[in-house]
C-alpha cells in the first residue's frame, strides 16, 4: 500500500485519490465530533477515544510499520503540542455550544486559515475561481456565526464564548492541518508517521482528564469506552484519509474539501442529536460547503 501511494504521488490519479480520502474524511470527522459531543461529557469522551486509539496504535506502530527516522521525532514532538492545545480548545468549545452551532465555526475557520498558511509553507497558488470558492465558505461563516449571535436562544449566556472558542480550534485546525501535512511528508512511509501520531497523540487527554475518569462507576465506563472504541476507528480512517490525501495533493484544497463535513454534521445534529437546525442555518452550511465544492472544482 505505501509503495502505491508514493508512486501515484503528484500524478493525476494521486488528485483522484485524494479527492475520495477528503470526502471520506468529511463524512467520518462529522460523525467523530458528534461522538465527542453526544451524551457524555467531551472531555471524558476525547480521553476514551485517545485511550481506545493508543492502545490500537501501540502494536501497529512496533511491529508493522517501519521505525521512524531521527529526524521525525522533533517533529512528533511539535505535532503533539499542537494537538495538545487543539484537544483542549475543542473540549472548551464542545461544553460551551450545542453540536449544530459550533462545529461548523470550527471547521469553516478552519480551512480558511489553513488555505493561507499553505500558501506560505507549502508555496501553493489558486486561480479566482478557487479564491470565489473560499468566499463563500467564509461567507457561510461568518453568516453562521451572525445567525447564531441572534437567534439561538439555548446556553445563550455562553453562546459569545462557544463562537469565540470556536474561531481559536478553527485556528489550531489549520495549524495542526499544515503542520501535520509537513510531518507526513518529511517520512518515507506515510503509515509510520500515522501509527506514531496516533501512539503519541493518546496520553494527553487521558492524562487532562484523569481525574474525571477516576470517579466513573463501572456502569458509567463501559458505554463510554464503547463510545470511545467507536471514536478510536473513525479517528483512525478520518484522520489518515485527510493526511494521505494531503501527501497526495495540495494541503489547501484537500482542507476546505473536508469541510463539507458541515452538511454532515447538520444532519447528524438533527437526526442523532435532536438538535434544531432550520432552514436559515442549513442554507448556510450548505454555502459553507458549496464553497469548498466550487474550489475543489475549479481546481
Amino acid at each position: 500500500m505505501s509503495n502505491w501511494l508514493i508512486s501515484i504521488e503528484g500524478t493525476p490519479q494521486g488528485q483522484h485519490v485524494a479527492l475520495i480520502l477528503a470526502l471520506s474524511a468529511a463524512i467520518l470527522h462529522a460523525l467523530f465530533g458528534a461522538l465527542q459531543k453526544g451524551r457524555h461529557d467531551p472531555w471524558m469522551s476525547r480521553a476514551a477515544i485517545d485511550i481506545c486509539y493508543g492502545l490500537i496504535a501501540l502494536p501497529l506502530a512496533l511491529f508493522v510499520v517501519p521505525f521512524p527516522e531521527p529526524h521525525m521525532w522533533p517533529i512528533f514532538a511539535g505535532a503533539f503540542v499542537i494537538h495538545g492545545i487543539y484537544k483542549v480548545l475543542q473540549a472548551m468549545t464542545y461544553t460551551r455550544g450545542a453540536y449544530t452551532v459550533v462545529y461548523p465555526v470550527v471547521r469553516g475557520t478552519g480551512p480558511l486559515f489553513t488555505v493561507l498558511v499553505a500558501g506560505v509553507v507549502f508555496a501553493e497558488h489558486y486561480n479566482l475561481v478557487q479564491w470565489l470558492g473560499v468566499a463563500l465558505l467564509t461567507s457561510g461563516i461568518f453568516g453562521l456565526a451572525a445567525y447564531n449571535l441572534r437567534y439561538v436562544t439555548l446556553n445563550r449566556d455562553r453562546l459569545a464564548s462557544a463562537l469565540g472558542f470556536a474561531v481559536a480550534t478553527g485556528a489550531l485546525v489549520a495549524a495542526y492541518t499544515t503542520y501535520d501535512a509537513y510531518g507526513i511528508r518529511a517520512t518515507a512511509d506515510p503509515f509510520t508517521f500515522l501509527a506514531w501520531f496516533f501512539l503519541i497523540d493518546s496520553f494527553t487527554m487521558p492524562l487532562l482528564s484523569a481525574r474525571r475518569l477516576r470517579l466513573l462507576s463501572l456502569p458509567e465506563a463501559i458505554p463510554l469506552f464503547k463510545r470511545g472504541l467507536l471514536g478510536a476507528i473513525v479517528a483512525f480512517f478520518s484522520f489518515g484519509s485527510i493526511m494521505l490525501a494531503t501527501r497526495l495533493d495540495r494541503v489547501g484544497e484537500a482542507a476546505v474539501l473536508r469541510e463539507t463535513s458541515t452538511v454532515f454534521a447538520a444532519l447528524i445534529g438533527w437526526l442523532v442529536l435532536k438538535e434544531k437546525v432550520g432552514l436559515a442555518r442549513a442554507l448556510l452550511m450548505g454555502l459553507i460547503a458549496l464553497g469548498a465544492v466550487v474550489m475543489e472544482m475549479a481546481g
